[in-house]
């Protein structure tokens, strides 16, 4: 399940605007998908899309989302053929009816067609469907103008997420290496693992405000060491803390360029930016990006239940710390602190495929 809000507003007039649109609002043309749209004083406040088939009871976050932003009215769409999409159209309008809001338009779309599972006349709604092009479309240009993009299909926004490889790859894993290398022999060296502990905190935590601060591409040793940083908790969450919509660049790039097991921090502090302007896609795909690499990445499963049960990211964000109630929680760092990080030094380099 994904949700997607979009700022601009687009004026929707009839079934064939509301096909058009969809693709905008979710930000890729969709199949084998269920989306509905929330309206709210006449205007698309939320989309949300679920891919299909899912299991029952799969939408019953929906009422809470209806409730949570005062929605007046839903649209329904489902893509796909209608062996898949009917059952479960019928249970977002079923989810719609107990919640209290009218459905203005239900329908299926397939092979350049479409289906209202509202309207009952032949006359605008025949048997053998309705033809639309939703490239062609008025709402189509005024999407274009005002600055959204909908790219082919879902496999294609995985892409602008997926790892960097060739020469790009192999010069990440050097310095990752190194970094490792550095790391190993400096924590060999040290007679007191708790100062070494204190003093790679420090620099881990310098490392992270300067490269916020920089707001341009790390080198591959700064992004390297940054990667490490980032796998002991505190790092993390201090850019958990600091985070801003400037940042999910960075965390995009390093998502794209770490090696694998380096990945959740960064894909999870991807999505938690994404999600927070709104763009719940990529949020989801971060998230998967991270629970590939490690199932068991606690704040990824989190940020991801927030997401399939529709939370809103203000929930997450009246809950954040401050960098100094981390401290005061957490007291002094100590050689404790660096297990999760020690724990990856033995995974070796994963292909990134």
């Amino acid at each position: 399940m994904t949700t997607n809000t979009s700022e601009p507003c687009l004026t929707l007039t009839s079934p064939a605007d509301i096909l058009a649109a969809v693709p905008y609002l979710v930000g890729f043309h969709p199949a084998d998908s269920l989306i509905v749209l929330g309206i709210a004083q006449g205007q698309a406040k939320v989309a949300a899309r679920w891919g299909l088939p899912f299991p029952p009871g799969t939408l019953d976050p929906l009422a809470a989302l209806i409730a949570r932003e005062k929605l007046a009215q839903v649209v329904v769409v489902g893509y796909g053929p209608g062996e898949r999409v009917t059952p479960a159209v019928d249970e977002a309008r079923a989810v719609a009816a107990r919640a209290g809001v009218e459905v203005a338009e239900a329908m299926r779309a397939d092979g350049g067609r479409y289906w209202s599972y509202v309207c009952d006349s032949t006359r605008c709604c025949p048997p053998e469907g309705t033809p639309y092009d939703p490239t062609s479309s008025r709402v189509a240009a005024e999407a274009t103008v005002r600055g959204l993009v909908a790219l082919p299909d879902r496999q294609t926004l995985e892409r602008t997420l997926a790892p960097v490889t060739g020469p790009v790859r192999m010069a990440m894993r050097r310095a990752t290496s190194a970094a490792v290398a550095e790391l190993t022999s400096g924590l060999a060296a040290d007679p007191d693992p708790d100062a070494y502990a204190r003093r790679f905190v420090t620099g881990g935590l310098a490392r992270l405000h300067a490269a916020l601060a920089r707001g341009d591409r790390l080198s591959d040793a700064d992004a390297s060491r940054l990667g490490l940083d980032l796998a002991v908790i505190r790092v993390r969450d201090e850019a958990w803390t600091l985070m801003d919509g400037s940042h999910a660049a960075l965390w995009k790039d390093l998502t794209r360029r770490l090696e694998p097991r380096y990945v959740p921090p960064a894909a999870t502090l991807l999505a938690m930016a994404a999600w927070r302007a709104g763009d719940s896609i990529t949020a989801t795909i971060a998230l998967e990006r991270a629970l590939k690499a490690d199932p068991h990445y606690s704040m990824a499963n989190l940020l991801m239940h927030a997401l399939q049960n529709l939370l809103s990211p203000g929930m997450v964000d009246a809950r954040l710390p401050t960098p100094a109630e981390l401290d005061t929680a957490m007291g002094e760092p100590h050689i404790g602190w660096l297990v999760p990080l020690l724990a990856t030094l033995d995974d070796g380099d994963q292909a990134c495929a």
